[in-house]
């Protein structure tokens, strides 16, 4: 499936049962057109068009599962080199950045689907990475699960990767219920950050977060050219430039590394950052980090020697660039 739809709500209810009416007796009564059109009195040819329509107003969505074939030797070299729980590393051949991380989201959700149980906790960064999971995920029924929203909103032009729909996204796959932190990500200095880490309402949030029995994170980079967060439109290029001239190479929920996996905790950004801190991710029981692209190598080796990761899921040409990387430093 391609992103994520919605019923059109602009199309009166009347209209949409009709579009439901007709893809419930094509798609799941595998009625044929034109027994469809006998029955309702429509032309075969109307019928096409409902169907087509019912697709285009959110009513109807396919959903494609390609096969998602692995390297076993590369994802033992990780799980070994860097003592993770897990590791799965996808071979999909060429495909453009945004396809490659629809696979490496149904690779995550299907792991996911095997470690969240009937009263887990979630925890979610953000990111178009934890968008893909949420979107491939098809779980049972747990309406005792918990989500909860790790680090501050970045409001930007694209709601869907931002952090407190993505709670939501991930409670309603589940049935769950879901808690979202009420403050930006970054906020405009050191002393609004600590007056909002201390309000109530905040508090609660991130005392939840110390219950997360699985957290789903992305791995930024600070590589100004595919910056997440320039890509939101959150800082400029000047900006994460700057935090990369510090020796950071990436970060997992705002917690900045170097290459060698020792976090940042004095950067000027992250004075004015809300969300979970260092010890809480690191005490969570499994923080599963998706992440690809052979340009986001040294954000991931940074992540892994930082021990803020149990499990990897990645692309092979990525996990071969880490290896080196690894080897060379």
């Amino acid at each position: 499936m391609v992103g994520k739809r919605v019923p059109d709500l602009t199309i009166n209810e009347e209209r949409l049962n009709l579009l439901a009416q007709v893809a419930h007796m094509y798609y799941e009564e595998e009625m044929t057109q034109q027994q469809i059109s006998v029955q309702l009195g429509y032309s075969r040819s109307a019928i096409s068009r409902l169907l087509t329509e019912a697709r285009r107003a959110g009513v109807v969505e396919i959903r494609i599962y390609h096969p998602l074939a692995r390297n076993a030797a590369l994802e033992q070299e990780l799980r070994e080199r860097f003592s993770l729980r897990e590791a799965r590393v996808l071979t999909p051949g060429p495909l453009p950045y945004h396809k490659l991380l629809r696979r490496l989201g149904e690779v995550a959700a299907r792991l996911l689907e095997t470690v969240v149980k009937h009263n887990s906790v979630i925890g979610v960064s953000w990111g178009t990475s934890v968008y893909e999971v949420a979107n491939a995920l098809r779980p049972p029924h747990y309406p005792n699960v918990t989500v909860v929203q790790l680090i501050g909103a970045l409001g930007t032009a694209d709601p869907q990767i931002d952090g407190p729909e993505l709670a939501r996204w991930f409670a309603r796959k589940y049935g769950g219920r879901y808690y979202t932190l009420p403050t930006p990500l970054v906020v405009e200095n050191a002393a609004i950050r600590d007056a909002l880490m201390n309000d109530r309402h905040v508090r609660d949030v991130l005392d939840k977060a110390r219950q997360v029995d699985v957290a789903i994170v992305g791995i930024g980079s600070t590589d100004p050219s595919i910056s997440s967060l320039v890509r939101a439109g959150y800082m400029d290029i000047e900006e994460v430039r700057s935090i990369a001239n510090t020796g950071a190479v990436g970060d997992i929920c705002s917690l900045h590394f170097d290459i060698n996996g020792a976090l940042m905790p004095g950067l000027p950004v992250s004075q004015r950052t809300v969300g979970v801190q260092e010890d809480v991710l690191h005490n969570i029981p499994i923080v599963l980090g998706v992440a690809g692209g052979e340009i986001k190598a040294p954000a991931m080796l940074g992540a892994l020697r930082s021990g803020l990761l149990d499990i990897l899921i990645t692309d092979d040409l990525a996990a071969r660039r880490v290896v080196e990387l690894c080897n060379s430093r």
